[in-house]
């Protein structure tokens, strides 16, 4: 942990970097990389069984631990029934350090496959740094657009950074 400065940190080491620590070998780093993930699905489950969204914040939650420290950007949906019940979230696209491309098609196909009424569409900012920008807000629009002709209501898009979350709709962006 000294070496990482941080338990987010550790958790994003690679099982190459994990290596390189003196006392570390092949069967350690796996087992360091395996509790990890086991707390990770862990969360993520009692999060998706609880599942209504009623607030941007409920919807953040869903996703926090898991986006505030990814090194790339995760570009995702929550997809929700009538009740506003989570039905599943999934990572639509993975992009580089500072951008993740998202097509309409892909995201909606996956909503419609699984016989969502609306979907929150979620994506972090690896710099921490919650500002929308200019394709963050383009991007939002589009969907939009696409869900109204779809029949799917795109409820809010959140984006995380740093453990922190910024909600489209409680910023007047949508």
């Amino acid at each position: 942990l000294a070496r990482f400065g941080s338990l987010p940190e550790l958790a994003t080491t690679s099982y190459e970097e994990l290596l390189t620590v003196n006392g570390i070998g092949p069967a350690k780093a796996t087992d360091i990389l395996a509790a990890f993930e086991l707390a990770k699905r862990l969360g993520e489950s009692r999060m998706e069984f609880q599942g209504i969204v009623n607030s941007p914040q409920d919807a953040a939650q869903l996703v926090l631990r898991e986006l505030s420290f990814a090194d790339k950007e995760h570009f995702m949906i929550i997809m929700l029934n009538t009740k506003h019940r989570v039905i599943a979230k999934k990572v639509i696209s993975i992009g580089h350090l500072q951008a993740s491309l998202v097509h309409p098609r892909e995201m909606f196909k996956e909503a419609i496959r699984r016989s969502s009424a609306a979907v929150i569409l979620v994506h972090n900012h690896p710099s921490g740094d919650l500002t929308p920008s200019r394709d963050d807000i383009a991007t939002t629009e589009r969907l939009r657009d696409v869900g109204d002709m779809l029949g799917i209501d795109v409820l809010d898009h959140i984006i995380i950074g740093d453990n922190r979350y910024l909600s489209f709709r409680e910023q007047g962006l949508l």
